[in-house]
């Protein structure tokens, strides 16, 4: 193999395209790879907190689910409590007033027939009046019978 001055033409050709490679078009592209690398990772780094808080906040979310679920079991029974308490309360209440107005009725009812033994008492002794008077009528005084007419109705 000949070295000529061909071949380092080539030699000298190769070194300063290597040279002027490294000095003016290589760190452009290296910055350029190394700012695209930083913005990958920093897509990547958040991405990755971006998951993170996604998955915080389905379990917030399960969690807040959870409570109200429970809460609407609290008013749901709460609301059974107090409508059976209403019920309640309308059934004393009703016999309460039932009890009441049989308690009037009964009064009413003893008053009424006390008020019918007396007006038939009266009757009666009216009646017995009239009938002692015709069958005696003319044997006794005014005063005895008055006298046996108090007596009568003190035993009716």
């Amino acid at each position: 193999m000949e070295i000529n001055a061909t071949l380092i033409g080539q030699l000298i050709t190769f070194a300063v395209l290597v040279w002027f490679t490294m000095k003016y078009v290589w760190p452009p592209i290296t910055k350029a790879l190394h700012d695209r690398e930083k913005t990958i990772a920093a897509g990547l780094e958040a991405a990755l907190r971006s998951q993170r808080e996604l998955e915080q906040a389905e379990r917030k979310a399960l969690a807040i689910i959870r409570e109200s679920k429970e809460q609407a079991v609290h008013i749901v029974d709460q609301a059974h409590k107090r409508a059976m308490q209403l019920v309640d309360d309308a059934k004393d209440t009703a016999r309460q007033e039932s009890k009441r107005i049989l308690e009037n009725a009964n009064e009413e009812i003893a008053r009424e027939v006390s008020q019918t033994k007396e007006v038939l008492r009266k009757q009666l002794a009216s009646l017995a009046v009239a009938g002692a008077e015709k069958i005696i009528q003319r044997n006794l005084d005014i005063a005895t019978q008055t006298a046996l007419l108090d007596e009568f109705v003190a035993e009716i």
